[in-house]
Order: structure tokens, then sequence, then C-alpha cells
């Protein structure tokens, strides 16, 4: 039986863990590959989170540029000029929502951060900026979402999906960087396997299968499956179809131990994890 933690601290905001929550996704981007998630005016910004927080989602994750396969490195102006105004915007209409921020960049963190984000969610896992720990270690009480991606930026990261042993693999990853993060008194870290991030299909499915594995690491597991091409692919459909099949994942993953799910449709997720508990 492994500890479970059951609390986050959020810059002051204890959020209560010990049931499974919601985060929806708010892409200020304009390229990310499912077209739903993306807004691009103040008032979309407003009406889709005011949206997302009436309808459950417990945070907000909110990131300037894409991260799907093959996407471009904006610079960091570029970045902080989307995602800045974006979260003061939302913390003006919706001063207690929680919101993560999605970025690689520790300069694009902390400014988020003196802004209003109260969590940082880095795909990169601290390899695309090696002072993105050290960051999180400063801005002190702020959860860090740590995720594995093969390489260090999405335009390369398919082309590296290749393993012995995926798990494994990946195991060790989380080991070695969490055991940094302790060492730099980072108390709340998040993990998150990357489904997608230099994986092929057939990888994502056994990370699915064996996310329970995780749990030895005794912190909470974040699942971002949400209308990905695992879901589409398999069943050969679109991204805009793939609500369905991405509500059976989140099942399987509840099933697995995740504390977190990362969503585009924050109703139906939470619909989900109500009827998991009553079942659980």
């Amino acid at each position: 039986m492994f500890y479970q933690q059951t609390t986050l601290n959020c810059n002051g905001h204890l959020l209560d863990i010990t049931e499974p929550i919601v985060m929806g996704i708010l892409n200020i981007t304009p390229d990310s590959f499912f077209e739903g998630s993306r807004v691009q005016s103040a008032e979309n910004l407003l009406k889709t989170a005011e949206k997302m927080l009436h309808d459950g989602a417990t945070i907000l994750d909110m990131g300037g540029m894409s991260s799907r396969p093959g996407a471009t490195i904006i610079s960091e102006k570029e970045e902080l000029n989307r995602i800045i105004p974006a979260i003061e915007t939302v913390i003006r209409y919706f001063p207690e929502a929680i919101i993560s921020v999605d970025t690689l960049r520790a300069n694009v963190a902390r400014k988020s951060v003196e802004a209003g984000a109260r969590m940082v969610n880095d795909i990169s896992g601290g390899s695309f900026d090696n002072t993105m720990f050290q960051t999180i270690a400063d801005l002190k009480n702020i959860p860090y979402i740590l995720m594995h991606m093969k390489g260090d930026n999405p335009i390369t990261m398919q082309k590296q999906a290749i393993y012995d042993d995926i798990t494994v693999e990946i195991l060790d990853f989380f080991i070695e960087r969490l055991g940094i993060l302790r060492g730099l008194a980072v108390k709340d870290i998040i993990i998150d396997v990357g489904f997608g991030f230099g994986k092929t299909i057939e990888h994502n499915y056994t990370l699915l299968k064996k996310m329970h594995v995780f749990k030895m690491l005794e912190v909470p597991i974040l699942a971002g499956l949400s209308r990905k091409a695992m879901v589409w692919k398999t069943l050969n459909i679109a991204p805009e179809h793939a609500l369905n099949g991405t509500t059976a994942l989140h099942v399987i993953a509840l099933q697995q131990g995740a504390k977190i799910l990362r969503v585009h449709d924050v109703k139906e997720a939470v619909e989900t994890v109500k009827l998991f508990q009553m079942v659980r």
C-alpha cells in the first residue's frame, strides 16, 4: 500500500485531492491540435473559463505555446505576450480560480505566477530549460507537474520514440528528476507519463495499462489523454469526434490511480469521476 498525498499547496490555497479532480485546458494559441480548445479573444477566454469552472473544473491549465507533435517553438516574448494578459484577465474575473501555466520556460513560469498562476505544468520535465527546477524551488509553494517527453521539445519528440522497456525507462526518469526536485525542497510534485509525447500509440496503451506502477513514487498522477491521437487514430475518426473514446480511457486512468484528469471537455470528465467514485 503506497502513501496517498491528499493536498497540494497552491501558493497558499490548500487544494484537496483526496478524490480525483479535473483540470480544464485553455490554449491561448492559434495552432493547438484540437480546434475546440483554442481561445483567441478575451471574450472567448472568459466564456470558456466560466463554463469550465461552472462545469466543475478544479484547475484551469493555460498555455501560450502549442505542444502538439511538430509544433514550432515560439519566442519567449511571444509566449509571454499571449499568456500573461490571459492569466491576468481570468484572475480579474475569477479571483479564486486555480490557474496552472503550461510552459517549458522558467521565466514564463515565474512571470505567470506573478500574474496569478498557482501551478506550473512543464511538458519537458525540466529538459528544455535547465533553470526550471531552481525557479520552482525559488517560487515556493507552487506545485510542479513533471511530465515525461522523449527529447526536449515537441518538434523532434516523435522521431525519438524508441524504448527497450518504456515503463522502466520512464520510472527511472521520474526517480532521477524527483530526487533533484526534492533536493531543492520542492514539496508538491505531480507526475504525468506524457501520453503522445515521444511515444507511439502502442507505447501509450502500454503506459495506460501499467500506470499503476507509478503509484510507487508516492506523488499524485495526472493523466493527459483528452482527444489525443491514441484515441482518434485508433478509432479512425477526427479529434472532434473523440470525446466518447476519451471518456472510456479516463475510466481506465482512474482505475489505474490518476488523481487529475487534464481535459478539453470538463462536464463529461467531472461526470466520469462522480460515477467512478460511486462504483469505488
